[in-house]
């Protein structure tokens, strides 16, 4: 990789103690790179650092001006075009990730972006220190493709003099992140772009309702929205008292974990899956809606069925009166072997300071992947890109993960499918990927597909929906052949979406 040209960052006027503070500007920093792809030399520009978010401020119904809100952090990568042949209105793709609380590290350095970072698997986790390579299967091979950290991630800060905690929340997060998109379409001329979003995790939550805000709010119709690891209905994956819906969705993950940790011998994965998601569609939900009412020989065969699909001893489900929850499972799985298993990608296997506690006391997944990805992306933005900023990054924010509003949904449950279906109807040009791991235990597959078939569309819209699926975890790029399938799934969504070959002119 060859840095060719930098531009530095617009120099920020200085403040003194008897004066105000300075107003912020952005301070974007501008290098070219190049990349090898199927032997042809790809040239790009990267753009880095942040931008200040504006609000109109009004006083008694009077226009006072533009005030400064926040400063957003992001990196855009833009295929240079020498010969003018149009790159205006090439394909671009905004993404982020989720927690709610978390920075876009993930998808930048483990999937989407022109560099990778270099974590390991299950088994051969790479030792520090680690290392960044060209990303060939990049999906800025199909789109420009610009991260967004939201406010309180990464390098993105409120305002001086304005709070944090403003943005932490559903809706103002929506708004946020969507005036960075309007923001940086409208400077960079892309409003005749096909324009997509990816989204993982709670990054899906926030690509769900921008799919509609955009429309509503600024006339944006998108061309695709990219769900990775979905969470669009909060009640799928709540194991409150009395919602007994988690329990039979998350099961057929249970069975893959178990499956993959040699708990389920002599059957193929599919024939696992196939049998917990039969069972989970059928019997089981059907016994715990009978509660105590149910036969004592109906029982036994649920806990024999259960205990079967997951790998756990009938006494364990008979105690937990049929119902795993999801912590509990990844602390139980291997509880003879003295390791526990990932939340977020059953494949990885951890320790417990102590065996007899019921839950894993970290997520050995999330160990794996912290350190490469945090080391990388400092040294990436410093070093390659050239952005300098002495605040520290934050790869997730948990105070405002702890602390995250969702006021607007007071009295019912978290929902966004809503707002998917409604941009859908509203486009009906909207196409939609779906993507998930079968040894995710945070956002479970077969809860992703029961959210799916009850979405408000009519039918000739359900076939604008493509769902894929890989066999790793809630970040499924770690798992190498998994990166390099799902970037080509999604390099040939985005070209079917972009509608360029169904245009004259």
């Amino acid at each position: 990789m060859a840095n060719e040209e930098r531009t530095d960052p617009e120099t920020k006027p200085e403040s003194t103690p008897e004066s105000k503070p300075a107003t912020p500007v952005d301070d974007l920093v501008t290098t070219q790179h190049t990349l090898m792809v199927d032997e042809q030399e790809l040239r790009y520009t990267a753009t880095t650092g942040r931008i200040v978010l504006r609000e109109e401020v009004f006083t008694d119904g009077k226009f006072d001006g533009l005030k400064p809100k926040a400063e957003v952090f992001l990196t855009a990568y833009t295929l240079d075009d020498p010969e003018g042949t149009g790159a205006g209105e090439r394909p671009v793709t905004f993404a982020f990730n989720g927690g709610p609380g978390s920075s876009s590290i993930w998808l930048h350095l483990g999937l989407l972006g022109p560099r990778r970072v270099v974590s390991g698997d299950v088994g051969e986790l790479a030792p520090p220190p680690y290392s960044i390579v060209d990303n060939a299967e990049t999906l800025l091979k199909y789109s420009d493709v610009v991260f967004i950290d939201p406010v309180s991630t990464g390098f993105s800060r409120a305002a001086e003099g304005e709070k944090p905690g403003d943005y932490h929340g559903f809706t103002r997060d929506l708004e946020s992140v969507g005036e960075v998109i309007r923001l940086w379409t409208s400077r960079n001329g892309r409003w005749m772009s096909p324009k997509f979003l990816a989204g993982e995790s709670y990054g899906t939550t926030r690509a769900a309702g921008l799919a509609a805000h955009l429309q509503q709010r600024y006339g944006m119709y998108l061309n695709g929205v990219m769900l990775i690891s979905v969470v669009l209905e909060f009640g799928t994956l709540d194991f409150t008292p009395g919602n007994d819906l988690p329990y039979t969705l998350f099961l057929p993950s249970y069975a893959a974990i178990a499956h993959y940790h040699g708990m389920i011998p002599d059957r193929s994965l599919e024939e696992v899956l196939a049998d917990a998601e039969r069972f989970a569609a059928g019997r089981y939900p059907n016994a715990l809606a009978q509660g105590n009412r149910i036969p004592a020989d109906y029982r036994a065969e649920v806990v024999g069925r259960l205990a079967a699909l997951t790998g756990l001893s009938e006494d364990y489900i008979d105690r937990v009166n049929l119902r795993i929850e999801h912590m509990r499972f990844f602390g139980e799985l291997l509880r003879s072997r003295r390791q526990t298993v990932g939340r977020l990608d059953g494949r990885f296997t951890g320790w417990n300071p102590d065996y007899g506690s019921e839950t894993p006391d970290r997520d050995p997944s999330m160990n794996a992947i912290t350190g490469p990805y945090s080391a990388a992306l400092n040294h990436y933005v410093r070093v390659e890109l050239g952005y300098e900023n002495d605040l520290p990054y934050e790869v997730i924010n948990m105070d405002a993960a702890k602390n995250w509003s969702f006021k607007e949904f007071e009295g019912e449950q978290i929902s966004v499918a809503s707002k998917l279906a409604e941009a859908m109807r509203v486009n009906p040009h909207l196409k939609v990927h779906v993507a998930s791991g079968h040894y995710d235990g945070a956002t479970p597959y077969f809860a992703t597909e029961h959210t799916l078939a009850r979405l408000q569309i009519p039918a000739e819209l359900t076939t604008n929906i493509e769902t894929k699926y890989y066999p790793a975890g809630h970040m499924m790029y770690v798992h190498d052949q998994s990166r390099i399938q799902q970037s080509a799934d999604l390099g040939a969504f985005i070209t079917a979406a972009s509608n360029r070959g169904t245009q004259e002119g």
